[in-house]
């Protein structure tokens, strides 16, 4: 092994920490209003990795549970501690087993039970939404204010002096006043991203649930057969 090939790992080190350090007087040179924008941005990508863990279809809409319960049904094995577990399982599961334990009151109680149940579920699964579109929102309007407010300390410095601005000297605190606007552009815009992708997803499995909460009615109060080989929502 020659001895630039035993540099080449330290070379990369090396590389990485002077990468840390830049990216450190970056967020140094814009001032204390990157300090909240920061904050956003861990804020954002927490939410978005527990809402893409917390939204995986399998997990929400597991796949034939219509028809296994449908099955419970048939062999007369659906009892409390099936529903319990029911409800345990799934959000999906949580609807179908409030339509079953009131199956017996008829179709309208089923109904009113089902559309309760998937109101808590939905208000479940959009839970952090909001907070994530705040701050999708929200991260620009702290990197222009940052922004502002570094171009107002510029001046006020040049005015305070009695000295007439020299151009690079001018240039550079512009420079330095930017960076809090493109660190907010660049943790808003992802947000937004996430934001609307995750909307949609809820609304998609919103719309699956729904139709296999009708299977359920249907089938239970007998105006239609299941099909045991479906039930992916």
């Amino acid at each position: 092994m020659t001895t630039c090939e035993r540099r080449k790992p330290y070379g990369k080190v090396a590389d990485f920490f002077e990468g840390v350090v830049t990216v450190w007087e970056l967020v140094k040179s814009g001032g204390w209003m990157m300090l909240p924008i920061i904050l956003s941005s861990i804020a954002a990508m927490a939410i978005v990795a527990e809402r893409l863990w917390t939204l995986r279809a399998s997990r929400v809409t597991p796949p034939h549970l219509l028809g296994q319960v449908w099955r419970w049904i048939q062999d007369k094995q659906l009892n409390s501690d099936k529903l319990k577990a029911l409800r345990a399982d799934s959000p999906l599961g949580e609807i179908l087993a409030a339509g079953l334990a009131n199956s017996r009151h008829g179709r309208e109680i089923m109904k009113e039970c089902i559309e309760e149940a998937a109101a808590r579920v939905i208000h479940e699964l959009e839970r952090y939404i909001n907070a994530l579109g705040t701050i999708a929102a929200m991260a620009p309007l702290l990197g222009l204010l940052g922004t502002v407010l570094g171009m107002i300390d510029i001046f006020s410095s040049f005015m305070g002096t009695g000295m007439s601005a020299n151009a690079s000297v001018l240039a550079g605190g512009i420079s330095k006043a930017l960076i809090t606007t493109a660190a907010g552009l660049m943790v808003g815009i992802p947000s937004v991203f996430f934001h609307r992708f995750l909307q949609r997803r809820i609304d998609e499995l919103v719309v699956g649930m729904e139709q296999e909460a009708i299977k359920l009615v249907e089938v239970v109060q007998g105006d239609r057969d299941v099909d045991l080989a479906e039930g992916k929502a």
